[in-house]
């Protein structure tokens, strides 16, 4: 079995803290990848208005100046709002900015800003243990709750689902019909196994990558048979930390890839609303960026680079069947349906990895701590090096697994 979690980041370097204020520091400046994503002619299609975006992550800041107004609070299911919006790392804020941030007061400009957010907080690596954890949701039960929601897109920029209750949980927000998109991890570099997290791992789940601003795949970026898209990860700005004080800059992982995925799926739904999650995955699937063939993807890169902005611009584009899944053949060719688990089944049981590998558990703010059976990691790492593995090359396109288990 192996253990949960893994390296954050190995190759850590020392960021810059910045003011959140449009004279000291302007996010937006940062986001190198508006530009290349033609988000200004997008936004003129759709911004993602309609669109609910659950954030499992470290809870939602909900008053820095590019989120104001955008979160939703108040739909929060009761049973799992323990302090939704107190975040205990700067992460999970970070995250719900690059998706629908405003762009207020300097802050990160979202790739979807008419997309609303909806917080969740979890027990993640940062969280202090003691009666503060213990009130705290696990991932399982956020994720349960959300399905339960009319959000329609789950973002999880973190690893480590790897229980009976975490994989039933996953198979009932597919089965309710939610589009489920994850960080892959990033353990990947020198002396790493390269082994992808769950829940990106899992079946139903669309699997995230992280690629610099030459579409060349990150080095610290986990790969292998689970990797279904790619987008940008490295050169990102966020909050540095838990007071909010400041930005930093170059911040890395696969953890903003996935929130920039979910940012571009809000904006492919909310110009086509009556789409199912198969269809908007289609469409993701089938505009990306590669140079490989459609149907042997790539174990860094899966499908290729997202480009919402190829479905947007095609009036007359096909998504397919409603209720075919695109991920057929990785996902088992079943469809989605809820796992059974028995009430006295064990929290910490854990399901077959992917890969058969452990590692250390850096949190957040870069502090080396021993992998636990009951801590999850967050993807994203500072400063980390130059990506090595070019997508575009016959050598990155393999044939993947199926994923079903």
């Amino acid at each position: 079995m192996r253990a949960v979690g893994a390296a954050v980041g190995a190759l850590a370097a020392v960021t810059v803290g910045f003011a959140p204020s449009a004279a000291a520091y302007d996010a937006q400046s940062k986001e190198w990848y508006l530009a290349p994503m033609q988000a200004e002619q997008m936004w003129k299609v759709s911004t993602g208005k309609g669109v609910k975006v659950a954030v499992i992550d470290t809870g939602v800041n909900a008053n820095t100046p590019s989120l104001k107004g955008q979160v939703l609070t108040g739909e929060v299911p009761k049973a799992v709002a323990y302090h939704a919006t107190d975040d205990y790392a700067g992460h999970g804020t970070s995250m719900a900015e690059l998706i629908a941030g405003t762009g207020a007061g300097g802050g990160l400009q979202g790739l979807a800003p008419g997309a609303k957010i909806v917080p969740y907080r979890i027990q993640l690596e940062g969280l202090k243990s003691g009666a503060e954890k213990n009130n705290t949701p696990k991932a399982w039960e956020a994720l349960r709750a959300a399905a339960d929601t009319d959000a329609k897109i789950i973002s999880m920029s973190f690893g480590g689902m790897t229980t009976k209750e975490d994989k039933a949980a996953v198979n009932y927000a597919a089965s309710k019909g939610k589009l489920l998109i994850a960080a892959v991890g990033n353990n990947a570099g020198e002396g790493k196994s390269g082994y992808i997290d769950l829940p990106a791992a899992y079946p139903y789940v669309i699997g995230i990558s992280s690629i610099d601003s030459s579409g060349t795949v990150s080095k610290f970026s986990s790969y292998g048979n689970y990797v279904d898209l790619s987008a940008p990860g490295e050169g990102i700005p966020g909050w540095c930390d838990a007071n909010f004080r400041s930005y930093c800059d170059n911040r890395n992982g696969t953890s903003p890839a996935t929130a920039l995925t979910a940012a571009s799926a809000a904006l492919i739904w909310s110009a086509h609303p009556n789409w199912t999650a198969n269809q908007v995955t289609r469409s993701l699937i089938d505009t990306a960026s590669r140079t490989w063939a459609k149907d042997n993807p790539s174990k860094y890169a899966g499908y290729g680079a997202i480009r919402p902005r190829k479905v947007l611009e095609n009036s007359d584009y096909n998504a397919g069947p409603a209720n075919a899944d695109p991920l057929s053949k990785e996902n088992g060719g079943k469809p989605a349906a809820e796992g059974s688990v028995s009430p006295s089944a064990s929290a910490s049981a854990s399901s077959q990895a992917p890969n058969n590998a452990s590692g250390g558990e850096t949190s957040a703010a870069g502090s080396s701590t021993n992998s636990s059976s009951n801590s999850n990691s967050l993807w994203i790492a500072l400063g980390a090096a130059a990506a090595v593995i070019v997508v575009g090359g016959v050598g990155v396109a393999v044939q993947r697994a199926r994923r079903a288990r």
